[in-house]
């Protein structure tokens, strides 16, 4: 594992509307119509820091990660460079050079401070013994300053149980050594923590002391090394008053929507503060789905809500001009230290102030575009590391998407709709849109109703968030009232989870896009194609009526992919990532969905193109979460009758899991039992496997082994025969070769046309089982470029040598199986290279 700053949430800012700005164009008088592609003339954008941010930008991204003395000679050259042009251009006269020139000198200042930056980073990481140690992956004794907030994760794979991830600054390192003895080093370097769930009880800001091991990162991080701990922390000391204080804040606002129903509870605060950890897995899916994912997480929309509430009110009280500012002032420091003064907090913060004032002030809006870049340059020498970010880069270009944009669709909307509607429709729309192709390459997915989601979902916003910020703040004097206000706050998130649940279970909600460098090149064309031609459709409402036409019947009546799915398909291997996910066709619209993968949007995704609505099984093979992480996802939007599942409850977390979320939807479990028959619509099994289930480990245990093979969790996976559409096929979960030797020595008969490789194609398979299936077709569904060599080269010449065609899910993302007249064909969503 390493601490890459590539972060799967797509939490791009899109900050709800404000009251616009007078249009010009609503005068008594007749006006000529300026260019649509133009803010309102005499008013022109300053873009002059435009490329120097641009071009720092990509700076920071080369040097990231660079030993600090290239960044140096980058710094050196940069600076010698702009005093050389600075100084040709004083002896020039002409204009239309002076300016350009300046800017290129301008640009080459931002690169040698930026080189300065980066190497500074560099060298604070590399100073000091931390980076030598975890070359050695050597154990330490470490005090930490806890720098966040800990996040319990579920591991998709049997390797480990439930663990907890958070990021320190190394204060004291302690080595031992024969020659001389115990060494203590002060430093201040900042680590990656992975623990066990004992580490979910520190606190941000603490400090402790902790025993691990040391291992290497990859260049660019920002982290210099990780450290890996078994044994519990050893607190120091408490966080100071300050963070206590705003901790007790946090516990107030959990406090007061206690008695919501679960969704509620997690949502509102998630909207005041960033606080996601009640904030369930089904509901993070649903607003992946609906591009709403920035409303669970810290984004500029947080603050400007804050500020848009507060300052008004100052206002009305008799607050005026400095004043003014010194209570927005008050209210970002109380926003970042409620929501934690970490990087993520301090760029929302950064960039809703941008986009607040740019949207509500003529003049802030001619200076907005000086302003996003001043931003982007400091933001980047404070830390240079957030150029690799992807949520740097949804909150940049977010926030540009509205300065550049927004003004001049709102002009071209309020042409024919009301202000505020025009203005409501914008923003989002601009945001959306410059924010789509990095949204496509984190998800691998374009999101049709994003728009739409955010225009409904935004007036509800407001109110859940302002109230939750009140309820935070009554809850310090009594949590009666606090729960009051918190039952009112709750009302105003509803509507948000009902946009959210709707909105992604309309059958072309979001659709695959290829997560490729082609696929992504492909897609920028295509916004910056309807941003030069969007302005005209927006000012004529026939055409924008047209336009959403069009668009509500590819939601609603999604024509998918060109021939996918296959209108004959019987069985399908989801690419879900390094996990499994097998749908098998019982009817129209009706499937025994076996496994659910890691993903549950991944999942969800690929269950709505095959067009399932109803799983009267779902089978679940073993209780990794590889195979049952996306449980959410089947269950989102769909009628599940019941869940079948090993009699072997481990890992324990993984299993109280399962049955929390089937409790949650009313869905009942059963242990299967072994040979028992069953029949559902056109298919028919038999389950060959379990027959004797081991022992199960004691709490708190995991029996998994260090290389994840032979464990008993994947030996006592479910194996069924299949047989539909006049073929048999074999599923057999994560079997390893001792298994597979037990099913052999039963004597069932294990022919079979389709075989569903064990362990996602591992090396560790028995090669009399494999040929005793005779399989005229192998499918193997494993991750691309996953970290066990899935499937292994071993497992792949097996199957080649017994004649067996093979596919995986890695190369061909989802597999289908149709069968005609007894002729087996299968169809991919992505061909083969």
């Amino acid at each position: 594992m390493s601490a890459s700053n590539k972060q799967p949430a797509t939490s791009h800012e899109l900050p709800t509307s404000t009251p616009p700005a007078p249009n010009p164009h609503t005068s008594n008088a007749p006006t000529a119509d300026p260019p649509l592609t133009e803010p309102p003339v005499g008013e022109p954008l300053d873009v002059r820091l435009l490329a120097p941010a641009g071009v720092g930008w990509v700076t920071a991204v080369v040097l990231v990660g660079e030993r600090p003395v290239v960044a140096v000679v980058v710094s050196v050259v940069a600076f010698a460079l702009a005093v050389a042009l600075g100084l040709v251009l004083r002896s020039r006269q002409m204009h239309p050079q002076r300016t350009i020139g300046w800017a290129a000198a301008g640009s080459l200042v931002v690169v040698g401070g930026l080189g300065i930056a980066a190497a500074l980073q560099s060298a604070s990481l590399r100073a000091g013994p931390i980076r030598g140690l975890a070359a050695d992956s050597a154990s330490v004794n470490v005090r930490l300053k806890i720098e966040g907030d800990p996040s319990l994760r579920q591991s998709t794979t049997s390797r480990r149980p439930p663990y907890v991830v958070v990021k320190a600054i190394v204060e004291e390192v302690r080595t031992h050594s024969s020659s001389t003895g115990m060494t203590t080093t002060r430093i201040r370097t900042p680590v990656f923590l992975i623990g066990t769930a004992k580490w979910q009880t520190v606190r941000y800001g603490q400090h402790v002391d902790a025993t691990g091991r040391l291992e290497a990162v990859e260049d660019g991080s920002d982290v210099a090394a990780m450290l890996s701990t078994r044994s519990p922390p050893r607190v120091v000391d408490q966080p100071p008053w300050w963070l206590r204080a705003a901790e007790q804040v946090r516990a107030g606002l959990r406090k007061a929507v206690a008695n919501e129903p679960d969704d509620v509870r997690g949502l509102v605060p998630a909207l005041v503060m960033g606080d996601v950890s009640g904030v369930s897995a089904e509901l993070n899916s649903d607003f992946q789905t609906t591009g709403l994912t920035h409303l669970s997480a810290v984004s500029g929309t947080n603050l400007t809500l804050l500020l848009a509430f507060v300052l008004p009110l100052a206002r009305l009280v008799g607050v005026r001009a400095r004043g003014l500012t010194v209570v927005g002032v008050m209210m970002v420091v109380v926003f970042v230290i409620l929501a934690r003064p970490q990087p993520s907090v301090l760029r929302a913060a950064a960039m809703g102030l941008i986009a607040l004032a740019a949207m509500t002030s003529g003049g802030a809006r001619r200076r907005a575009v000086r302003s996003l870049s001043v931003a982007v340059i400091v933001l980047l020498l404070l830390d240079t590391s957030l150029a690799r970010s992807a949520g740097f880069a949804l909150s940049v270009l977010a926030t540009a998407g509205i300065v550049l944009l927004g003004p001049g669709w709102r002009d071209a909307l309020a042409r024919w709709l009301p202000g505020w509607l025009a203005d409501a429709i914008s923003c989002p729309l601009a945001a959306q849109l410059a924010c789509t192709p990095v949204v496509a390459w984190l998800s691998g997915q374009v999101s049709l109703v994003a728009v739409a989601a955010n225009l409904l979902a935004g007036p509800a916003v407001g109110p859940a968030t302002i109230l939750g910020f009140i309820a935070a703040g009554v809850a310090l004097l009594s949590t009666e009232l606090a729960q009051l206000v918190g039952w009112a706050a709750g009302w105003p998130a509803r509507w948000i989870i009902l946009v959210a649940r709707e909105g992604a279970g309309l059958p072309g909600a979001a659709n695959a896009w290829p997560a490729t460098a082609l696929g992504i090149v492909v897609l920028t064309l295509l916004c910056l194609a309807l941003v030069l031609g969007l302005h005209r459709i927006l000012a004529r409402p026939i055409a924008m009526i047209l336009a959403v036409v069009v668009l509500a019947v590819v939601v609603l009546r999604p024509v998918g992919s060109l021939g996918w799915p296959p209108d004959d398909w019987v069985f399908a291997v989801c690419d879900v990532g390094q996990g499994d996910g097998l749908v098998l066709r019982a009817g129209e619209g009706t499937a025994v969905v076996v496994d659910t993968g890691p993903d549950p949007a991944a999942m969800d995704r690929c269950l709505r193109d095959l067009g399932i609505k109803h799983i009267p099984v779902l089978v679940l093979s073993h209780f990794h979460a590889d195979h049952v992480g996306g449980l959410a996802g089947v269950l989102n939007g769909r009628k599940v009758d019941e869940i079948e599942v090993t009699p072997y409850f481990s890992p324990r977390a993984e299993y109280d899991r399962v049955v929390e979320l089937a409790s949650h939807h009313g869905v009942g479990l059963r242990t299967v039992t072994f040979h028992e028959k069953r029949v559902v619509g056109q298919l028919s099994w038999t389950t060959l496997w379990p027959a004797k289930v081991p022992a199960l480990p004691a709490p708190g245990t995991s029996s998994a082994t260090s290389s994840d093979e032979g464990s008993p969790e994947n030996n006592a996976s479910i194996a069924m025969m299949v047989e539909v559409a006049g073929l048999r096929i074999l599923l057999t979960g994560d079997l390893e070769p001792e298994s597979q030797r037990a099913v052999l020595a039963s004597g069932v008969d294990l022919r079979a046309d389709v075989l569903k490789v064990p362990h996602h194609g591992s090396a560790q398979q028995e090669p009399e089982f494999i040929a005793a299936t005779h399989a005229r077709l192998a499918l193997i569904s494993a991750g691309r470029d996953n970290d066990y060599g899935h499937p292994a080269p071993r497992t792949l010449e097996l199957l080649s040598h017994d004649a067996i065609r093979t596919a995986t899910t890695n190369v061909s993302g989802t597999l289908a199986v149709t069968n005609n007249h007894n002729q087996l064909a299968l169809t991919t969503t992505h061909p083969a290279p």
